[in-house]
């Protein structure tokens, strides 16, 4: 095999990166083909990102070595990594806000004459790129009013402005609505067919069989095998991921909802980041027995609604009760003490204390009670029992068990614990945000499976969630949150993501009637 320098872009061969405590990558090869597109996948944690981060010069690995079109090379920076023609599009992107589009993409590569930024020259490059790799994108518009898809392309004209011929791209559809995603999948065939080599990360199955040439899958830091996409199935991937078979399709009986647990009518809540209100005069019930889904793209008031539910914001307007109580102004115990559970979207900031113990996080709310307090004192026996029994139960991993630090858990096993503490609070009505955020298949099967315990034991489950595939598959009522309003009600049975995308994008809208249901 002289001349396999021709045929790989790039080869990462046994690369091992250790962190304290943990072998992120443990003797791992990757090999890129030239023009193709290679899918690394696995579930979180995995290893996925530390490894591009060590192919981009962010880390520097213990052991192993990388290639780049045959040649030995060493990347102690993304500046190497840029020299190399290796650019990459990160999770949250590194743009300037109050930049137009065109000086992000020539932000650090400018083309300057006599000292002087030629900007017309610049313009003419990254025209002639749009074009061509049909990345149509206002350059004089700013980063902060153009949508995230928008903002994704101005990204990767970026790597293309700096001539990059190997592209990462991180996890790049988790914040696209189902129409961007198709239009990147078509984005990333022609940067193929142009020659360009791509590494894509995600744990998405379907674009993964959609798009990819060959997925590399990881487990646990290991690597487990490189497979080709047209030869496997998701089955077999999702197997490969997780080391069992997954059941993709969330089990569950049709049942008749009950009487009304939560209304809100009229609710208005205040924006932080501009003039406008964040929540705008929206008006829904919940009943027993049901779970009704919030659906839309991230920033589109969904944040700001369960803080207004939950007392995390005040109301700046309308009104909400709870089986018939009026709680609009309550105060966060309160609504907590009559029977509302809430998994927030950031379990940093509102799910745990990080430097708390598990068993403390698991008690936070209820560390009162008679269970768990007696004369004032915290009875430590019962709390850490029950932290054991909710550690088993649902299976939350963690290095020293009840004693752990919440901080040095990993974020799949945090989300787990915040599930199973708000889920065992045994509430009237559970918030669930975003509750399978960067879980993998396995740990989302078990939350959803959870989930609809709950609606089964005739609980109301308000469920937010930016997964279109959680949506479709968990709820029994679709809400699609657009610009802070309720512009769709859609029933899941009847109706397709294409429809569901439509309403999320803004492009359709129901006209919702007065007092109508």
């Amino acid at each position: 095999m002289e001349n396999h320098g021709n045929e790989y872009a790039v080869e990462m061969l046994h690369i091992t990166k250790r962190f304290p405590g943990i072998i992120a990558n443990d003797d791992i090869t990757l090999q890129l083909r030239k023009g193709e597109i290679h899918a690394l996948l696995g579930e979180n944690g995995a290893g996925k990102s530390t490894l591009m981060s060590v192919l981009f010069g962010l880390y520097q690995p213990e052991e192993g070595k990388i290639r780049v079109n045959g040649k030995d090379v060493v990347i102690r920076d993304p500046n190497d990594a840029n020299a190399l023609g290796i650019g990459m599009v990160h999770q949250h992107f590194k743009l300037v806000e109050c930049f137009t589009v065109l000086d992000n993409i020539i932000l650090g590569a400018e083309t300057c004459k006599f000292g002087f930024l030629n900007k017309a020259q610049a313009r003419e490059k990254v025209n002639a790129l749009s074009e061509r790799y049909g990345l149509h994108v206002d350059l004089d518009a700013k980063i902060e009013d153009i949508t995230v898809g928008m903002q994704q392309r101005t990204e990767i004209l970026k790597m293309l402005y700096r001539d990059n011929d190997i592209l990462i791209f991180d996890e790049p559809t988790a914040v696209l609505t189902p129409h961007e995603i198709d239009e990147l999948m078509q984005i990333m065939r022609n940067l193929a067919q142009e020659g360009k080599s791509i590494l894509f990360i995600s744990h998405k199955l379907a674009e993964i069989m959609a798009v990819a040439d060959r997925c590399t899958v990881l487990r646990k830091g290991k690597y487990i095998g490189t497979v080709n996409t047209a030869e496997t199935s998701m089955e077999q991937l999702s197997a490969m991921m997780v080391g069992r078979n997954v059941n993709f399709h969330v089990e569950k009986q049709p049942k008749t909802p009950g009487k009304v647990i939560l209304k809100v009518e009229n609710m208005t809540v205040a924006s932080k980041l501009h003039k406008n209100n964040a929540v705008r005069n929206v008006s829904f019930d919940v009943r027993e027995g049901e779970i009704v889904c919030i659906a839309g793209i991230d920033g589109n008031g969904q944040t700001e609604l369960v803080y207004g539910l939950t007392g995390l914001e005040p109301l700046a307007g309308g009104k909400i009760t709870l089986m018939g109580d009026n709680i609009t102004h309550a105060s966060i115990r309160k609504r907590s003490k009559d029977g509302i559970s809430h998994i927030p979207e950031d379990r940093h900031k509102h799910g745990l204390v990080l430097d708390y113990s598990l068993e403390d996080d698991i008690v936070l709310q209820r560390y009162f009670e008679s269970d768990f307090t007696q004369f004032g004192f915290l009875r430590r026996k019962q709390i850490r029992g029950y932290a054991e029994q909710l550690i088993e139960q649902y299976d939350i991993r963690s290095g020293q068990g009840p004693v752990t630090m919440a901080r040095s858990m990993s974020g799949g096993n945090q989300q787990k614990a915040i599930v199973a503490r708000e889920i065992d609070r045994d509430p009237k009505l559970l918030i669930a945000v975003q509750p399978t955020r960067g879980l993998d298949v396995g740990a989302i099967e078990y939350i959803h499976k959870k989930i609809v315990e709950q609606r089964d034991a005739g609980k109301a489950v308000l469920l937010v969630s930016l997964e279109l595939d959680e949506v479709m598959d968990v709820s029994d009522r679709i809400l699609v949150m657009y610009e802070g309003e309720i512009v769709g009600e859609l029933d899941p049975k009847t109706t397709t993501v294409e429809e569901l995308g439509l309403y999320m994008a803004g492009a359709k809208r129901q006209e919702v009637r007065e007092g109508a249901k």
